[in-house]
């Protein structure tokens, strides 16, 4: 079974933001998680990685659903040492993304 384990909160605190028809992004983390905990209040579709915007040809989740999202390595992800995010758009309804960088064991 894997664990999740959310990384220290003052490198990697949970982030929010507002999204609508128009995507919203979070500002981002340093390199390292190897994944990111998402969760959004109306379904949306979301990306991770480096600059990234969400668009609706990206991943859609449900409503109230926390979801695991494995974070790229390497060039458009967070291994390259770039500031990494997490972006969101609706899917019918505007609503608030709550991201927070974890480890899998």
């Amino acid at each position: 079974m894997e664990i999740l384990r959310p990384l220290n909160d003052s490198a990697f605190a949970a982030q929010t933001v507002a999204y609508t028809g128009t995507a919203g992004s979070v500002t981002g983390w340093n390199a390292g998680p190897q994944a990111v905990l998402v969760w959004c209040t109306t379904d949306a579709y979301i990306v991770v990685g480096e600059g990234v915007t969400a668009t609706t040809s990206a991943t859609p989740i449900p409503a109230g659903t926390a979801v695991p999202i494995y974070v790229p390595q390497g060039g458009g992800g967070g291994g390259s040492g770039a500031t990494w995010r997490v972006s969101a758009i609706q899917i019918s309804a505007g609503g608030t993304l709550y991201a927070k960088p974890i480890n899998i064991r």
